[in-house]
């Protein structure tokens, strides 16, 4: 299949090595990735965060690299791209009260195009009203989220790295899940990984 024309969509915070890796490997296998952050153009960056599992309740925090985004976020016309793919960290936290966001995740939806959204990205995708009837997997502090938003939560593994794929959607609960949910999206977009 040929190269297809993937959004991953971030903000501030989001967790560094959901967007750094996803974005690597499905640029290293030919597809075109474009960055964007709402309010941001090309050029600008977004703070990244590391998230990591230390034996804590919830997760750790710790500062990540600068992303650099490829694309200005006026310019996005979502017809123009063939998937999207929203990281976790904080950034779907606020980038779920951004109405234009929302109008973007639901055209994918709508058009029944390939999303990937991994750990906290659910949270738009429940905000966007689109995970009713399906089933979705997440961070397990966003599992009532889907629950409410009438998707039906897959639990993650107990070392979180499996993934889900409901249709035109491939989750994962976190970063442990990368082989897995890259896998899948992988297969969805239909790419093949030629010696």
């Amino acid at each position: 299949m040929a190269a297809q024309r993937i959004l991953f969509l971030v903000g501030d915070f989001v967790e560094d090595y959901e967007v750094m890796v996803p974005y690597q490997m499905l640029t290293m296998v030919g597809h075109h990735c474009d960055t964007v952050c709402p309010d941001k153009a090309a050029g600008d960056t977004v703070a990244t965060a590391i998230h990591d599992f230390e034996g804590h309740q919830t997760y750790t925090e710790k500062p990540g690299h600068n992303f650099v985004l490829n694309t200005s976020f006026a310019d996005v016309d979502p017809a123009q791209y063939d998937a999207l793919v929203l990281p976790g960290g904080r950034a779907p936290e606020y980038l779920r009260l951004d109405e234009r966001v929302l109008q973007l995740v639901r055209h994918f939806a709508e058009a029944n195009k390939p999303i990937a959204a991994i750990c906290h990205g659910p949270q738009i995708l429940a905000a966007a009203d689109v995970l009713a009837g399906k089933s979705c997997s997440c961070y397990p502090a966003v599992g009532p989220e889907v629950r409410c938003s009438r998707g039906t939560y897959v639990e993650a593994s107990q070392t979180f790295d499996n993934a889900h794929t409901d249709g035109n959607l491939v989750t994962a609960p976190a970063w442990p899940a990368h082989p897995a949910w890259m896998r899948q999206f992988l297969e969805l977009l239909g790419s093949q990984i030629q010696p």
